[in-house]
């Protein structure tokens, strides 16, 4: 009897996938979902040892103009984009190697959170191969389909 490591059984790594992105060599962005907040990482791995360089939640997207009432909302596709351009931008300042994406357990499903977070990053100038028709429709990414609006526009434009 195969006896599982303690991580795979709380379903919170997955060590085949692992191992090919380490075997890789290249940078990572890793994407993980809190039930608050979307939490993003650029991560470099030297002899298996992760260092996170740079750090992003969309709990930041309130230092941008992030409405107030809508803090419980930092985990709706807008707030995916925008944390998404933002964690580009910063990769773009700091000069650093275009990443990987690492999904890790969170499952792949099209025109979600997670592509809406890619398409933040593809926007911001990172390259990463992707197909237009995994992406969130653009209303949906500028919240239209929202009963509050959020002034999208404007809290793209103040992130640098």
């Amino acid at each position: 009897m195969r006896i599982q490591k303690r991580r795979r059984r709380e379903a919170k790594t997955d060590y085949a996938k692992r191992l090919k992105l380490l075997k890789g060599e290249k940078p990572r962005i890793v994407i993980r979902k809190t039930n608050k907040y979307l939490i993003a990482q650029y991560i470099t791995s030297k002899h298996a040892q992760d260092k996170i360089e740079i750090g992003v939640t969309s709990k930041h997207l309130m230092k941008h103009g992030w409405p107030k009432e809508f803090e419980g909302s930092l985990k709706t596709i807008p707030a995916s984009y925008l944390t998404g351009l933002l964690i580009g931008k910063k990769i773009i300042n700091e000069k650093k190697e275009n990443p990987i994406v690492d999904f890790g357990m969170i499952r792949n499903l099209h025109r979600t959170k997670i592509y809406a977070f890619i398409k933040g990053l593809v926007d911001s100038g990172i390259k990463i191969k992707h197909d237009e028709k995994i992406f969130p429709k653009e209303e949906r990414i500028k919240g239209a389909h929202l009963k509050n609006k959020i002034n999208f526009e404007e809290i793209k434009t103040k992130i640098k």
